[in-house]
């Protein structure tokens, strides 16, 4: 398949989820375009960041962003985001691949658990639009929204990925935002973290296929102005599942050809 195209698959999931960009490109980039991890890592924020502002075209139009928290929770990812970037440069391609899958497996549970809560209020009539109330600013808010702003942007940093696969579950089960404006506040933070660990990684001496990675990355953002939209006529509970069955997807075809020996 064409790079435009898969480009456009995964910029449709990006579009609707908030995530996805980076641990979709990252696999495919590699096993299927046959780069190696380092350079698909540094290819995918690429990808990632230009998706993701073409992603929020539609919750700005919509009104979805909370612009003050979004930024927030963003700039405190530009920090971990510059670590994690160098200290990607220190583990080898195998042991970068099979930590990602781990860590993939691991939100994955966590998502579907909340997926089942969030079913339950839904057929309740608890959570008509699930809400699109924040929780009330406080102390303990911020003092949790700036750790998790850093462990993201850490995790960002050194996978090569836009962090929402980990920004949206955070968002939604640590800090309680509801799952559409956890969405839109993912995609500001994903153009943030992106950016940042590009930046982590000038002069490093990487090379990027730039033919492969534009064209990615126009299919990714054509994908991501029709994700908005169709994801708004899907139940909340009903994102959270896909959201989680993505991950455990990409998980597994992850550990096992990291496990097989498949690479670059």
């Amino acid at each position: 398949m064409e790079p435009i195209l898969i480009g456009l698959l995964v910029g449709l999931v990006v579009g609707a989820l908030g995530a996805g960009g980076g641990i979709l490109s990252v696999p495919i980039l590699v096993y299927a375009l046959h780069q190696s991890p380092h350079s698909a890592a540094a290819s995918s924020l690429v990808i990632v960041g230009f998706t993701a502002m073409t992603g929020l075209i539609f919750p700005i139009r919509e009104r979805l962003v909370p612009w003050g928290r979004a930024l927030a929770f963003g700039a405190v990812t530009v920090a971990g985001s510059l670590l994690g970037s160098r200290l990607s440069l220190l583990v080898d391609g195998a042991s970068l691949m099979g930590s990602f899958g781990v860590l993939l497996a691991v939100v994955a549970a966590a998502m579907l658990g909340q997926g089942v809560v969030d079913r339950r209020a839904e057929d309740r009539g608890d959570a008509s639009d699930a809400g699109l109330t924040l929780p009330a600013a406080s102390t303990r808010l911020w003092v949790s929204t700036v750790a998790a702003g850093l462990l993201t942007g850490l995790l960002t940093g050194f996978f090569g990925v836009g962090g929402g696969f980990l920004m949206v579950p955070l968002l939604v089960l640590v800090l309680r935002v509801p799952l559409r404006r956890a969405t839109a506040m993912s995609l500001v933070a994903m153009v943030l973290a992106s950016l940042a660990g590009l930046l982590g990684r000038l002069g490093t001496g990487l090379t990027l296929d730039w033919t492969v990675t534009v064209l990615f990355t126009a299919g990714s953002a054509l994908g991501g102005l029709a994700g908005g939209p169709l994801a708004a006529r899907v139940r909340p509970s009903t994102l959270t599942f896909l959201f989680a069955g993505l991950l455990i997807a990409v998980a597994v075809v992850t550990l096992v050809n990291t496990v097989s020996g498949v690479s670059a």
